[in-house]
């Protein structure tokens, strides 16, 4: 039986290992791709970790969600969902479900890329009737997937966007990457409430990549100062960095136009994603994050890297 080398999660809560397993074969629905980058994002590791609502809890297996290959006709192609164990020097792929590339793509570009652009572009395309000209307050906007939600916004003709976040360096360079306004968000609830309040109280939508303790606050300062509390505000939720809960007065939602929703894996039917318009974006050098390329046998070594600013850890099998 041939084999292929791949990372392998053998334990959760551990990195994977750099192991041999069979290689895939190919059947009528499937074919055989090379992998030529996959970035490490949050989730990946989440799922890993079998910590994530959609890990599978079954042991063992080649964590990624997403990937660059090089299908069977040499194009290039972006695949993923949850379950795709692309951590490997081949993957079966979906050929229907592949989103082709320009020829000329940076694999490891794409790879660092495409999945944190995915969580604002999507939210904008299917889960929020989003039109041009509306304002954009993105809550954890200097981690990597808030940061270029920023762009995102921008790029699909937001007429302003606000960036908020904790790393003030990050929320200075986000002014020249398309943020109209940036609220920094300090310890200080008071100052924190104060320039929320001053700068989205009329926001129309909301891409949270809080939750938690932020959100709560953040609820608090905007719907408190809103100059027409029927204007509709689409809060949308979409990361857990401040806690997986938050408390809700049921007042809040009675005395405002205020409409929840989250968008992840499950909520959303990826036909309406527009996911090769934003490929094209992403392989233009519209929307990008700088890849951190390490290979695949430093597997473990890159799992725990923490990324800079603007960075994602990116294996190249």
């Amino acid at each position: 039986m041939e084999h292929i080398n791949a990372a392998l999660i053998e334990s959760f809560g551990e990195p994977p290992r750099y192991r041999s397993v069979p290689a895939p074969q190919a059947d009528p629905h499937h074919e055989v791709a090379e992998v030529l980058a996959v970035g490490i994002h949050p989730v990946t590791r989440g799922i890993a970790s079998g910590s994530h609502y959609a890990s599978s809890g079954t042991l063992p297996f080649v964590p990624g969600i997403d990937g660059v290959v090089r299908r069977q006709d040499g194009s290039l192609a972006y695949v993923g969902g949850p379950g795709s164990g692309t951590i490997a020097e081949r993957i079966l792929i979906n050929p229907r479900s592949a989103v082709p590339l320009p020829a000329d793509a940076d694999p490891a570009t794409v790879a660092a890329s495409m999945n944190p652009a995915m969580s604002s572009w999507i939210a904008l395309h299917a889960r929020v009737p989003f039109t041009p000209g509306q304002s954009v307050l993105v809550i954890g906007a200097t981690g990597a997937a808030g940061s270029i939600a920023v762009k995102v916004a921008r790029h699909l003709g937001a007429g302003q966007v606000i960036a908020a976040g904790r790393n003030q360096e990050r929320l200075h360079q986000l002014l020249s990457e398309g943020a109209d306004k940036v609220v920094a968000l300090s310890p200080g609830d008071d100052a924190t409430t104060a320039s929320l309040a001053g700068a989205a109280a009329d926001v129309d939508i909301i891409l949270d990549y809080a939750w938690g303790a932020p959100t709560e606050l953040a609820m608090r300062a905007v719907l408190g100062a809103r100059t027409d509390h029927t204007q509709l505000l689409d809060w949308v939720h979409i990361g857990g960095t401040g806690g997986p809960t938050i408390t809700l007065d049921g007042s809040d939602l009675r005395s405002n136009a205020l409409r929840l929703s989250g968008s992840g894996f499950g909520s959303v039917d990826m036909k309406h994603a527009a996911l090769p318009e934003l490929a094209l974006a992403v392989a233009s050098g519209a929307l990008t994050i700088r890849p951190r390329p390490t290979p695949l046998t430093d597997i473990e070594k890159a799992w725990t890297n923490k990324d800079a600013p603007g960075e994602r850890t990116v294996i190249i099998p």
